[in-house]
């Protein structure tokens, strides 16, 4: 289960991204992820271990929206690009050739983030006394 590993790393990434934006503190709805589908990652398990380490941080409530980015190989005998299978050993359909090349699928990035900064309140300004 690198699911864990995963969102420490995110959280990390989370930190530094919050470290830019001080001294103000980023109220964080949604972080948008790209996964590929080569990384083995199962959705469902990242959503829970993200959210049991946010709880009570800075960024507890926030979701984690995941977007799949498909596998796609390139044949290098020919330049066809393709979607590998398991059930045909990764083999381009086009030359049978072994997978030589991952196109995408192996992405693992924060996309986006939907935050709002705080409203900074006024300073009253003081009224001049009468003389």
């Amino acid at each position: 289960m690198h699911e864990v590993d995963m969102t420490r790393c995110l959280v990390l990434s989370m930190q530094s991204w919050r470290q830019r934006h001080e001294p103000t503190l980023p109220s964080v709805q949604r972080v948008h992820l790209e996964v590929g589908r080569f990384t083995c990652v199962e959705p469902e398990q990242l959503r829970f271990t993200w959210a049991v380490a946010v709880q009570g941080s800075w960024l507890d409530g926030a979701d984690l929206v995941i977007e799949t980015v498909p596998l796609v190989g390139r044949c290098l005998a020919c330049g066809a690009t393709y979607h590998p299978t398991v059930e045909a050993a990764y083999q381009s359909p086009c030359c049978q050739r072994p997978l030589e090349e991952i196109v995408s699928g192996r992405e693992l990035r924060i996309r986006s983030v939907d935050y709002t900064l705080p409203t900074p309140t006024p300073t009253p300004t003081p009224t001049p006394t009468p003389a």
